[in-house]
């Protein structure tokens, strides 16, 4: 074997010294680690639609798996961390069932406190026909004390009007805003991961890496552990990776964990590519109609 070829294997190797990514049933992968060893716990767990990746079962049902889920969830976080579930809609014989409603019990009967519920909103999707389109999801963001990590500075977007300034009272002609940006609100205009995205890879329903990143500077410091336990092909990895948290995580299908340490490779290799985060949503130009 060539020298080469040799290190190209060991950099495909499924190691990184601040990742423990894993194919395995998430409720066996958390019970193996530590009572309030997580500072963010952020994923997304499947709908129960019949994905592909998902067995669909009663809602009865899937509000149980979710709700041991949870549990666990709550066992690992720290006392001052965060827990970020985002979901959208379960939809059954045309009708919609807001799993973010269906859910929010689950959370509050283990006394976690809500602090945002954060809109993600994107422009593209499926077109319905007998109902409007869906065109956004939510993130529950619930803590476990009053005592808790939150960077607003690490998270502050441009201003819309930077230099507006004070015209009456004691701070008349100064700079009205924050010179570090403005505060990002509970509504995220971030593209979904679709056929022409950069991070498109062959999951059905994948995370932008910039949506995690928001949560994960905000809500953790550096070398802190971040945990998704339905990790996929790893886009909560590489938004903790890339900015020097530790990651961890698992799914069932493998397929998608190859992916994900893929990803991680080439985020290493420095040949990733990802949507910038606070990128603004492209407009394309206005064309000049004829009359």
């Amino acid at each position: 074997m060539s020298r080469n070829l040799a290190l190209d294997l060991v950099t495909r190797l499924p190691t990184d010294a601040s990742a423990e990514i894993t194919c395995e049933d998430n409720l066996t992968y958390m019970r193996r680690h530590e009572n309030e060893s997580m500072q963010l716990i952020v994923t997304s767990p499947p709908y129960n639609l019949g994905k592909e990746y998902e067995r669909k079962t009663s809602l009865k049902r899937y509000v149980e798996e979710q709700a041991a889920c949870i549990a666990e969830a709550v066992r690992l976080l720290h006392p001052s961390g965060s827990i970020c579930w985002q979901v959208g809609n379960h939809v059954d014989d045309g009708e919609i069932f807001p799993l973010d409603v269906i859910l929010y019990d689950l959370f509050k009967r283990h006394g976690l406190f809500l602090r945002n519920r954060i809109v993600w909103t994107f422009g593209h999707g499926l077109h319905c026909t007998k109902r409007l389109s869906g065109r956004h999801e939510t993130i529950l963001w619930f803590t476990k004390s009053d005592d808790y990590i939150f960077n607003l500075d690490a998270v502050r977007v441009p201003a819309k009007y930077p230099e507006k300034r004070s015209f009456k009272g004691p701070r008349k002609g100064e700079l009205s805003g924050n010179p570090l940006g403005k505060n990002p609100s509970d509504v995220w205009d971030i593209p979904n991961v679709k056929n022409n995205h950069v991070e498109k890879t062959e999951h059905p329903c994948q995370f932008p890496v910039g949506l995690i990143e928001r949560l994960v500077l905000a809500l953790t410091n550096e070398a802190d552990r971040v945990l998704d336990p339905y990790i996929g092909v790893g886009s909560t990895a590489i938004a903790a990776l890339k900015h020097n948290r530790e990651a961890y995580g698992c799914d069932s299908e493998k397929k998608y964990i190859d992916i994900a340490w893929e990803r991680i490779h080439a985020l290493r290799a420095g040949t990733l590519r990802t949507r910038p985060m606070d990128k603004p949503v492209y407009e394309p130009p206005r064309r000049r109609v004829d009359q």
